[in-house]
């Protein structure tokens, strides 16, 4: 298996347990708020790996990018209070089929950034997924309330987030920025909790630590997924995430999706098959050359 397609399972699983926290987040805050929801959610991850980071006393920490960290951490302030406050304001199916412009995004700005290589295939599995996207969102379709522009302006903020984790997975291990966000987050988010702090209910406690370990495991997948292959390669698997939200949707929130969900949905995850499949023939075709030089 090359580093492309691991990177490629790597992202699917956390576009998985991306969908799951975000269903676990939206239901917890139905007793509470975001700030308090958002503190929990960190504070719960950093509690999760905290026996890691005792065992190896600490070395985890140990990065020459503490600058690129904290602004990082800063950047996922704004991602939480708007990412997940939007949760409660716009259908889940509609909330996953917005966050699928992110890779657009991330992909143009790897570009601009890292100067990386976008093959043609690439172009036309994230080509393919944005039409999947607005046969979802319809343009004219959407209604633009608070929900829709607090989802955008995550997005913004969340692809330089992408584009900063990219920057440090060259140094430092998953782990290491698993920790950092999650130590960051916890102390950045500490002041607003206390401010705006909502008791929830042990149901809704519950739900955020089944989600603060979703978190970890999407975010460790993440940040293998960053070692093995370039942004424009694992970006378009974001877009099988809506077929993880819409079942969520369906089943957990009773949000029946319309025919057009459904056909945006085949469209979208078929770009993650062309761009599977063209990752595993690019595999074959580089074996079969190595075996010819040695014939």
């Amino acid at each position: 298996m090359n580093n492309n397609i691991k990177a490629i399972l790597l992202t699917m699983s956390a576009s998985f347990f991306a969908v799951l926290m975000e269903a676990l987040i939206r239901a917890a805050q139905y007793d509470s708020n975001v700030f308090t929801i958002g503190f929990l959610r960190f504070f719960f991850g950093l509690l999760i790996i905290f026996p890691y980071l005792v065992k190896n006393k600490f070395t985890t920490y140990k990065t020459k990018n503490i600058k690129f960290y904290i602004v990082r951490g800063l950047f996922n302030i704004p991602v939480m209070i708007l990412g997940f406050g939007a949760l409660v304001y716009i259908p889940f199916e509609q909330f996953k089929a917005m966050n699928f412009l992110s890779p657009i995004i991330v992909v143009l700005l790897s570009f601009l950034i890292f100067r990386e290589k976008i093959f043609k295939y690439r172009i036309l599995a994230l080509i393919i997924g944005f039409f999947g996207t607005l046969l979802i969102i319809r343009p004219g379709y959407v209604e633009f309330n608070i929900g829709t522009i607090m989802v955008l302006i995550s997005l913004l903020f969340w692809s330089f987030i992408i584009i900063l984790s990219k920057y440090v997975s060259k140094d430092d291990s998953p782990i290491t920025m698993v920790s950092y966000q999650y130590t960051l987050m916890t102390f950045f988010a500490l002041p607003l909790a206390i401010y705006f702090w909502d008791m929830p209910s042990i149901t809704s406690i519950l739900y955020v630590f089944i989600g603060a370990i979703s978190g970890t495991i999407l975010h460790l997948s993440l940040g293998l997924a960053y070692k093995y292959a370039d942004l424009s390669v694992t970006q378009p698997i974001w877009f099988s995430g809506l077929l993880f939200g819409s079942a969520i949707g369906y089943f957990y929130f009773s949000e029946t999706p319309d025919v057009f969900t459904w056909l945006g949905g085949a469209v979208v995850f078929s770009s993650v098959l062309i761009i599977t499949y063209n990752e595993r023939s690019k595999k074959e075709e580089k074996n079969k050359n190595i075996m010819n030089s040695l014939d």
